[in-house]
């Protein structure tokens, strides 16, 4: 959903450009621990992927595919078919996949990891936007298997309905996170100002409304529009349109209690239309973006290497 149609193109990059200066400030943790060895510093020019106009303009979340290598899964914003497609990483194929028995009120972000049968990867899609009152009382998550085949479809009657409340009422949430290690499932909320992190512990029920648990508030985000997490649970990154801030993981904590933490750094990204999706690639060596097309006539998929 473009919720910022009259800023135009150039209004944004003002915007962004004054917000950056002021915010592009925030030092890393001296004491990051130990996380997974991996470099905190990337690339902030893009390796840019042009993506064809008119099969995926409003792209809302992102997470790389765990059986299909070289391809990522993105969903689209309410208003658009009840799909996953999975693009390639060069951005030139694209393939729509529906998600029978679903519904997008709002779909804002999707996520992959394990489940409950072991073994098996998951992928969890966030109906958690503002979109209609319906979708702001009561949130529902769908959780399906991914297939392994890509000539193959998603079964109805393998997808899962995880349906939950906020405990402090209303939240417009656009940022879904899943630990591999605890299987649990993490909400960010998007707000201008004490942005909220709710937690669905494992196992998620399916048969009734589970009421989130607040952990706290993540400190210096506004506005957080997508996330994700590592494959191996030791990196954490959440965007806003302007910034993307990083987390590593310290041995022994848990994703609340890292993200109640400030940032280990505040990378900077690639001005985008409307920048709301974000993943890490399955092979540890960077991170990809991939924004709604907004008033632009066409979006490319950034991928940002690690140094």
């Amino acid at each position: 959903m473009n919720k910022y149609k009259g800023l135009g193109n150039q209004g944004w990059i003002v915007i962004c450009s004054l917000v950056l200066c002021i915010t592009c400030s925030c030092d890393p943790d001296p004491n990051p621990g130990p996380g997974n060895g991996n470099s905190d510093q990337f690339e902030s020019t893009p390796q840019k992927f042009p993506i064809t106009p008119g099969t995926i303009d409003e792209a809302s979340g992102l997470a790389p595919s765990l059986n299909f290598p070289g391809y990522l899964w993105t969903n689209q914003d309410s208003g658009q078919p009840n799909s996953l497609y999975l693009v390639s990483k060069d951005g030139k194929t694209i393939k729509e996949y529906g998600i029978p028995g679903a519904q997008n009120n709002d779909w804002e972000d999707v996520a992959i990891g394990p489940g409950p049968e072991n073994g098996v990867n998951y992928l969890y899609i966030a109906d958690t936007g503002n979109n209609g009152s319906s979708a702001s009382k009561v949130n529902v998550i769908y959780r399906v298997p991914e297939i392994s085949d890509p000539n193959a479809s998603f079964s109805q009657d393998r997808v899962e309905k995880i349906t939950y409340k906020y405990p402090d009422g209303p939240r417009d949430a656009e940022s879904l996170l899943l630990d591999p290690v605890t299987k649990d499932i993490f909400i960010v909320s998007k707000e201008s100002s004490n942005t909220g992190i709710y937690r669905l512990a494992f196992p998620q029920s399916t048969g009734e409304t589970i009421t989130a648990e607040k952990l706290g508030t993540v400190p210096s985000v506004s506005t957080a529009t997508g996330g994700s997490i590592s494959k191996d649970g030791n990196e954490i990154a959440i965007r806003t349109y302007l910034s993307v801030y990083y987390w590593k993981r310290k041995t022994g904590e848990t994703i609340g209690q890292t993200l109640t933490q400030p940032a280990t750094r505040q990378l900077l990204v690639a001005i985008e239309p409307q920048g709301e999706s974000i993943c890490f690639d399955s092979e540890g060596s960077g991170f990809y973006t991939l924004s709604e097309k907004s008033n632009s006539t066409a979006v490319t998929l950034n991928f940002y290497k690690r140094k």
